[in-house]
């Protein structure tokens, strides 16, 4: 575990690594579950579950410890607001989401907003009081595991979807999002439709190798790729796997597969840039050994840092789809489009500021694109936004339970992102 680490210059904010770290652990163990696969402790703490409602209770507890005027708004998003010497002015904010996917590390999320909740401890302890408010967030619904729409609760900030489009989204158990918002008590009566701040600033692990392999601990963000989510139902007809001539079947099963492939083909291909693309979720029905499946449904998952390519990836998939019955014919092909995200470049004066207070700390950087999404993404739409990456170790793998990123990395992060927001937050009215 390192000291706090010392200020470069006055214009330097000092983190506390252990009391991040403590705050990281703490919350991680809400949610908490043993991986039967590799034994290890991970964190399953989905949107709107009991889990998720426990590790919010002690989010605002800490900010209320903090001093933080706490508000809950109509999609359950919880705000954390620090007044400054200018308190009618737009505030900096710093966010994230402490929502996971069932697989989850202790990082993912978490870090931009315990992150943030420890710049406002550290100011406190400088006795540093800014000219605009700091407001320190935690948005519902960032993986989208729960509901099939990630960054849900920050798009419906920004304007992107409408909070009655987030209500009525259903889980697999076809509940809905706007019951179990009231089951667990967080519809609050702040309004959806976030002012602008005058910037955002979101601290994230990287959840990939590039920092890694770079020898970086610390990374400035330029950008988030485009996202399309899928999900693919495809209708056969069941029939006996003995009995059945091959070419008398309607086998949804291997239409399913085809479209596997089909996806791995295109981003060998070449044909779409930097094109990445997977089933993340495959299933078949009636799933009997002895049966050929009558019903398929899978998830297709494509990213590209390139909107036109990521278009014709699109189209490429969606013809391939609606041949699918040509080559089997009696099936039926039905998609319906889950989310989808634009390429967002982030502002290149955030992105300066991020560099500098690396800089005066220190911390070398380098710069990169984000192949996952997050919520800075939706922010950056009505405010300037940018993003600091923390380096994660074993080549940067994230929803597992071996996510994992190191003390020193974590506060070299936080620090980063304190000292930006202090200056950010001291720039005088636009």
């Amino acid at each position: 575990m390192t000291d706090l680490l010392p200020a470069r210059t006055p214009h330097t904010l000092t983190i506390d690594a252990d009391r991040l770290w403590a705050s990281l652990m703490q919350l991680a163990r809400v949610g908490a579950y043993t991986d039967a696969a590799t034994g290890l402790i991970g964190v399953d703490r989905q949107s709107l579950t009991d889990a998720d409602a426990e590790g919010r209770r002690l989010l605002i507890r800490w900010m209320d410890d903090a001093g933080l005027e706490v508000t809950v708004d109509e999609m359950g998003s919880i705000f954390g607001r620090r007044e400054g010497r200018e308190p009618d002015v737009a505030p900096v904010m710093a966010a994230s989401h402490v929502d996971s996917v069932a697989t989850a590390g202790a990082f993912d999320g978490c870090l931009g907003v315990l992150g943030g909740l420890e710049v406002v401890r550290s100011l406190d302890d400088a006795g540093i009081t800014t000219r605009r408010p700091l407001v320190v967030a935690a948005f519902t619904e960032e993986e989208g595991v729960r509901f099939g729409t990630d960054m849900l609760g920050s798009a419906v900030a920004a304007g992107r979807l409408t909070l009655e489009y987030a209500y009525d989204l259903v889980d697999s158990a076809g509940l809905r999002f706007g019951d179990e918002l009231v089951r667990i008590g967080f519809r609050g009566d702040r309004p959806v439709r976030l002012d602008p701040p005058h910037a955002y600033v979101e601290c994230h692990i990287e959840q990939g190798p590039v920092l890694a392999q770079q020898g970086f601990a610390v990374g400035v963000v330029t950008g988030v790729q485009a996202i399309s989510w899928q999900r693919v139902t495809i209708h056969g007809r069941a029939a006996h796997a003995g009995t059945t001539p091959t070419e008398l079947r309607v086998d949804a099963g291997l239409a399913a597969a085809q479209v596997v492939v089909h996806v791995r083909e295109m981003v060998d291909s070449g044909r779409y840039g930097r094109l990445r693309g997977t089933v993340g979720h495959l299933s078949a029905s009636p799933g009997l050994p002895s049966v050929v499946p009558d019903r398929a449904e899978l998830t297709v998952d494509l990213r590209n840092p390139d909107d036109a390519l990521m278009a014709a990836a699109e189209a490429d998939l969606a013809a391939f789809l609606d041949d699918l019955p040509e080559r089997q014919p009696g099936l039926r092909v039905e998609s319906t489009r889950m989310a989808k995200t634009s390429a967002v470049p982030f502002s290149v004066d955030v992105q300066g500021a991020i560099a500098s207070a690396a800089a005066d700390l220190g911390i070398p950087t380098m710069r990169l694109m984000s192949g996952a999404g997050h919520d800075a993404q939706e922010i950056a739409a009505i405010a300037p936004t940018a993003m600091v990456f923390v380096r994660g170790q074993y080549d940067g793998i994230s929803h597992n339970p071996r996510e994992y990123s190191t003390p020193e990395d974590c506060a070299a992060g936080i620090a980063v992102l304190g000292t930006t927001l202090l200056r950010l937050a001291e720039e005088a009215r636009a």
